[in-house]
């Protein structure tokens, strides 16, 4: 068997996303043409489509398939870009570029970048229950929904930013930074692999497994943010960096240190791919990408 190349994996599993999400975007009704060109603007402003992509890998894991897990997969991306949409405006971190592209607000204005990632994020649940789109049965597909829709809300993602904002110019531990980041940033990635496991048709044993590994790789995946917001090419990431520090966020650089928030994160990366140490081949995407999170340069 040659060897896994990831740059292929995920070139090819990019292209069945952006097909599909073309035709989510399509579908969106708007009589005046601007929400469905602020929304088209910032889910083709580039992006890694990671989050999809664990889905699918997750899937592919437990002997789904991508086609099982796509409608699903793309809904998490929808709704990883309304919170970059919503991250970006003047009320919140104030950025005026985002994957090497002026931001949403600053191209079409606040008002309508705020409904542009309302429709993102309402979409995505339309996505969800049109039980037309998938295979797998309504009692997956309402546990998935049930999932991704804590993962996104106060339990997850949007509690994270409320206590992210509260925390700013505040001195945190390690304990409570863990604690957002686990929301902020790793909730939506661990439903990712969640979603892909569930509706790939993995057993509860598989399930938990695999969600292990997305928790690990959903702080890993942070910590990295944090370093490359030190240490990284502007040009490469396509936004500013030096901002953690401008807002007075503490992150795990302010509190380690470069070089311990680098085996910290490596150190999380061998757990990942340690809790997959019970799954074959079908798996090896996602050893690949856990190991990609600490190593990327965007």
């Amino acid at each position: 068997m040659p060897p896994f190349d990831l740059s292929v994996y995920l070139k090819e599993r990019t292209m069945r996303v952006d097909e599909y999400l073309a035709g989510i975007i399509d579908s969106v009704d708007d009589s005046s043409g601007t929400l469905k060109k602020a929304m088209e603007y910032s889910i083709f402003a580039g992006g890694k489509r990671l989050r999809p992509i664990f889905a699918i890998a997750a899937s592919e894991a437990v002997s789904g398939t991508l086609d099982q897990v796509l409608p699903a997969a793309c809904a998490l991306e929808l709704i990883h870009t309304y919170s970059l949409i919503h991250d970006d405006l003047p009320a919140m971190d104030d950025d005026d570029y985002r994957r090497g592209v002026p931001t949403n607000h600053k191209v079409y204005g606040e008002a309508t970048a705020i409904l542009a990632g309302d429709a993102l994020l309402t979409k995505a649940f339309e996505v969800l229950t049109d039980t037309v789109r998938f295979t797998s049965p309504p009692t997956a597909l309402l546990r998935v929904s049930s999932e991704i829709a804590r993962a996104a809300g106060d339990s997850g993602m949007v509690g994270g930013q409320m206590i992210d904002m509260e925390s700013e110019h505040q001195n945190i531990d390690l304990d409570m930074l863990t604690s957002l980041h686990r929301k902020k940033t790793g909730a939506l990635i661990t439903v990712s692999i969640r979603t892909g496991s569930i509706l790939g048709g993995g057993d509860e044993t598989q399930v938990e497994r695999l969600s292990e590994y997305g928790d690990c790789v959903g702080l890993a995946f942070q910590i990295s943010d944090d370093i490359l917001d030190v240490v990284g090419d502007q040009e490469k990431l396509g936004k500013r960096t030096g901002m953690d520090e401008a807002r007075g966020k503490q992150t795990y650089i302010s509190l380690l240190g470069l070089e311990e928030s680098r085996k910290h994160a490596e150190t999380l990366i061998d757990r990942a791919i340690d809790a997959l140490s019970t799954f074959d081949e079908r798996a090896e995407a996602l050893r690949a990408i856990g190991r990609y999170v600490i190593e990327r340069q965007a």
